[in-house]
C-alpha cells in the first residue's frame, strides 16, 4: 500500500490537528469509561471495600504499564518519522521490534506479578480489610497483562503512522465487550473483584483480532503476516533507538507511578472511605486530564512527522496549535467538571459522607489539568527530535522535589486535601520548567531525523 502524504502537509494545521486529535481523544475517553464502568459495576454491586481494593491496585498497574508505555512512545516517534519520509518497509521494521519487545516485557511481569502480588500489596499498606479481594483482583490483572501491553502498542504505533480512527473503533469494540463481560460476570456468574480484570484481558484479545483482520483487508505496512512476524525479532540497531527514546519516557512514568504508590500509601492511613474517595478522583480526573495527554500525543506525532518530512520549521506552528486545543478543550473539560462534580462522584460511590470527601478533593485538583496539559505539550514536542533525557529530569525532579515532599508535609498539616494541593504545586512546576527548557535551550538547537 502507498501510504498517504503526512497531514501534516495537508491544508491548515488546526483542522488537520484537530481531525487526528478527536479519534485520540475519543480513544482515552474510551479506555478510561471502561475502567469507569468497571468501577461503578464494583462500587455499587460488590460494595465500598472492594471499590477501595481496586483502587489500591491502580498505582501499582500504572507502575508497569509506564515502562511498556514509554517503550511504544519511543517506536511511535521513529514510525513517524518513518512515515513523514515514507519509508515503508522501516515502517514495518520498527513496528515488529516494538511489538516483539512489548510481548516479552508484558510475560515477564505478568508472571512476576502473580507470584508477588500479596507481597507488593502490603508494601504498599493496603488495608487489612480490603487486602483479599484487592490480590484477587491483582492476580487476574498481572495474567492478561501481555494482551493489555500488546493492546496498548498497537494503539501507539498506528498513530505514529497518522491514524488514529482504527485505534479508536478497536478501542471501543474492547469497552463494549468488557462491559458486558464485567457485569455478567459479576451479577450471574459469581467471579467477584477479578471479574473487572478478567473481562477487560478478554475483550481486549477480541479487538486485537478484529484489528488484525482490518489491517489485512487494507494491506496496511503494520498488518499481521510473514513480514511483520519476521520482524518480531527484533532489529537490534532499531530496538537500540527505540529505547533510547522510550527508556527515560518509560522511566519518567515509572518514578510518577512509584509515587503513586508513596501518595496511596498516605491515603490509605486515612482508612477505606479515603482510599474510595481517592479512586473516584482520580477516576473523574483522569477524564479532565485526557484531552491534554492526548493533545500532547498528537504534538509530538505530528512534529515527529514534520521533522522525517525534511520540515522542522513546522515545529513551532505545532506547538501553539496544540496549546490553543489545550486551552480551549481541557478548559472546557474541566468547567464541566466543576459544574457537575457531584454527580460524577455519585457515580462511583454511594456513601453520602465518602461523596462530600471526594468532591471536595475534586474541586482542588481539577482545574491544574490545564498546567499539567501545558508542561506536556513542551515535553512531547522535544520527543518528536528524540530530546528526552532534560524533560524526564525535569519531570522526575518535579516529582521527587516538589509533589512528594509537598504530600508527606501537607498531609500532615492540612491533612488528606493536602495531597491534592501536592499534585496542584507538582503540576504548575511542571509547566514552568518544562516551557522554560523549551524556550531558552531546545528551540536553539539543528533538528535532524533519527531514521
Amino acid at each position: 500500500m502507498s501510504p498517504r502524504r503526512p497531514s501534516i502537509q495537508e491544508g491548515p494545521l488546526w483542522r488537520s490537528f484537530l481531525v487526528f486529535l478527536l479519534p485520540l481523544i475519543g480513544q482515552n475517553s474510551l479506555q478510561s469509561l471502561g475502567m469507569t464502568i468497571n468501577s461503578i459495576v464494583v462500587g455499587q454491586m460488590l460494595g465500598t471495600g472492594a471499590l477501595a481494593a481496586v483502587a489500591t491496585f491502580m498505582p501499582l498497574a500504572f507502575f508497569f504499564i509506564a515502562f511498556v508505555i514509554g517503550v511504544t512512545a519511543g517506536a511511535s516517534v521513529l514510525i513517524g518519522q518513518a512515515w513523514g519520509a515514507q519509508k515503508i518497509d522501516l515502517v514495518r521494521r520498527i513496528g515488529g521490534t516494538a511489538l516483539g519487545a512489548t510481548l516479552a516485557i508484558g510475560l515477564v511481569i505478568g508472571t512476576t506479578g502473580i507470584a508477588l502480588a500479596p507481597w507488593m500489596l502490603a508494601r504498599m499498606g493496603t488495608p487489612a480489610d480490603v487486602m483479599a479481594p484487592a490480590i484477587s483482583y491483582a492476580r487476574t490483572a498481572f495474567a492478561t497483562m501481555p494482551i493489555l501491553f500488546l493492546f496498548i502498542a498497537a494503539g501507539a504505533l498506528l498513530r505514529g503512522t497518522g491514524d488514529s480512527v482504527r485505534p479508536l473503533v478497536v478501542q471501543a469494540v474492547a469497552t463494549g465487550v468488557a462491559a458486558g463481560l464485567t457485569i455478567v460476570m459479576v451479577a450471574e456468574m459469581g467471579f467477584g473483584v477479578a471479574a473487572a480484570a478478567l473481562s477487560v484481558g478478554v475483550a481486549q484479545s477480541a479487538a486485537l483480532v478484529v484489528l488484525g483482520l482490518w489491517l489485512r483487508a487494507r494491506a496496511h505496512p503494520l498488518a499481521p503476516g510473514a513480514g511483520l512476524l519476521r520482524a518480531l525479532w527484533p532489529d537490534w540497531g532499531l530496538l537500540r533507538t527505540v529505547l533510547r527514546i522510550g527508556l527515560p519516557t518509560g522511566a519518567q512514568l515509572v518514578v510518577g507511578s512509584l509515587a503513586g504508590l508513596v501518595i496511596v500509601g498516605l491515603i490509605n492511613r486515612f482508612g477505606s472511605d479515603a482510599t474510595a474517595a481517592y479512586g473516584a478522583v482520580s477516576q473523574v480526573q483522569n477524564y479532565a486530564q485526557f484531552p491534554a495527554l492526548s493533545i500532547a500525543i498528537a504534538a509530538s506525532i505530528f512534529g515527529a512527522q514534520a521533522i522525517g518530512a525534511g520540515r522542522p520549521d513546522r515545529l513551532a506552528v505545532v506547538l501553539r496549535t496544540a496549546m490553543v486545543m489545550n486551552l480551549v478543550l481541557t478548559g472546557g473539560l474541566v468547567a464541566l467538571v466543576y459544574l457537575f462534580s457531584r454527580l460524577l462522584v455519585q457515580a462511583f460511590i454511594a456513601d453520602p459522607e465518602v461523596v462530600e470527601l471526594a468532591q471536595h478533593l475534586l474541586h482542588i485538583v481539577s482545574w491544574s489539568a490545564l498546567m499539567f496539559g501545558a508542561g506536556t505539550i513542551f515535553s512531547g514536542i522535544m520527543r518528536a527530535s528524540g530530546t528526552v533525557i532534560p524533560p524526564m529530569l525535569i519531570a522526575m525532579g518535579c516529582v521527587a522535589f516538589v509533589e512528594l515532599p509537598l504530600a508527606v508535609l501537607l498531609s500532615r498539616s492540612m491533612g488528606l486535601e493536602g495531597i491534592w494541593w501536592a499534585y496542584v504545586a507538582s503540576f504548575a512546576a511542571l509547566m514552568v520548567a518544562q516551557g522554560a527548557y523549551y524556550t531558552f535551550v531546545w528551540r536553539k538547537r539543528k533538528i535532524t531525523a533519527l531514521v
